[in-house]
């Protein structure tokens, strides 16, 4: 009888009396690290990794450990993609289009400009062609991913002035977070900024910066925008649901044994779903929070959608000429798309739309 077929019919006090100990226990113990992109004050992005480190000591039993570091205490918040491929570290925890300045296909990995939402996201990458179409991207620098949640559909951004049309976006020094929408802003006038989360704040009081972009109201007040830029604009059509990731170094993984790796596809797993949950729980309190301050909500006009949108699709059509697999990979994330969309006018937009419409 082998060991699996000994656990599932003796079970585990069965086994431990005939003295076969799970595979586990008889593991060398393995010690990782993690470099993050973010701050430990951001305690949704940030706690993803935390969580994963906790969940894979407790399914090893202490023997896989996996340290994480905050952005800075290893390397530079942009640096991790490096350290991976140089197998510095054994994992990151980052916002693929950070590093569309490496190849603009990163951008599929979190997010790109009217692209999926969070539901769409997870669907597409685990049960389309997503996660398969961007780990054969990434074995080019030595990573497999694995998802480390979704902040949902994120807020617009703050503004040190009103935007009301085009026009007023012309000039206009803003904080992206790379990507994609960086471009296609460059095309209505912005002043394209790709900078830290924990350099924004200074940039604005000094006025270096007219305006910001980063998550939504729990994060956002957490990182005091709204004392420096009293609007806030929604929705944020280019980031309708920004995937973080787990890079793992490919070669690391390949070293697991196949307990280890479900331990770690597992672990992550449970940081996902938890900081995807934490961002729609908190996001209300804290958006209530910061209009009690005085913020001052605003949405974008249909003028100003609608020129974002022109110009997102003629960057997405410079990409697609310039490469082969940036077009099929966009083309395979629009084909899902268009099937989503369709679904969700008989579900959620159907339900959101009559709830949105009724006082509870």
């Amino acid at each position: 009888m082998d060991r699996r077929s000994l656990i599932k019919h003796a079970g585990i006090a069965g086994v431990l009396a005939a003295g076969v100990a799970p595979a586990v226990h008889a593991q060398t113990a393995v010690r990782w690290r993690m470099a993050s992109s973010f701050p430990k004050s951001l305690d949704t992005i940030f706690g993803s990794g935390e969580t994963f480190s906790k969940t894979l000591k407790a399914l090893s039993g202490g023997k896989f450990e996996c340290s994480v570091h905050a952005a800075g205490e290893l390397m530079p918040p942009f640096g991790v993609v490096d350290a991976i491929q140089n197998s510095t570290v054994e994992m990151a925890q980052t916002a693929p289009y950070y590093f569309t300045g490496k190849n603009s296909i990163f951008a599929f990995g979190c997010a790109v400009p009217f692209g999926l939402t969070a539901r769409q996201m997870d669907a597409w990458m685990e049960h389309g062609n997503g996660r398969k179409l961007m780990d054969a991207f990434y074995a080019e620098y030595n990573i497999k991913s694995r998802s480390a949640g979704n902040t949902g559909t994120q807020m617009g951004g703050w503004y040190r002035k009103e935007i009301n049309t085009v026009e007023d976006l012309k000039g206009l020094k803003m904080r992206m977070g790379g990507g994609l929408f960086g471009e296609a802003m460059q095309k209505l006038g912005v002043v394209s900024q790709n900078m830290p989360a924990g350099e924004v704040y200074q940039a604005l009081e000094k006025g270096t910066l007219d305006a910001c972009e980063f998550v939504g109201p729990y994060d956002d007040e957490k990182l005091g925008f709204n004392k420096v830029a009293p609007y806030y604009y929604y929705p944020g059509w280019w980031e309708g649901g920004a995937e973080l990731e787990f890079f793992i170094n490919a070669k690391a993984y390949a070293a697991l044994t196949p307990e280890f790796q479900a331990m770690v596809d597992a672990a992550t797993a449970v940081a996902a779903r938890d900081m995807t949950a934490k961002y729609d729980a908190f996001n209300p309190i804290a958006l209530k929070k910061l209009v009690g301050a005085k913020t001052q909500l605003k949405a974008f006009s249909k003028e100003l959608m609608d020129a974002g949108f022109k110009a997102s699709m003629e960057v997405f059509a410079e990409h697609e000429a310039k490469s082969p697999e940036f077009k099929k990979i966009h083309q395979d994330m629009r084909a899902f798309q268009r099937d989503q969309i369709l679904w969700g006018r008989f579900s959620e937009f159907r339900y959101d739309s009559y709830m949105t419409s009724v006082k509870l």
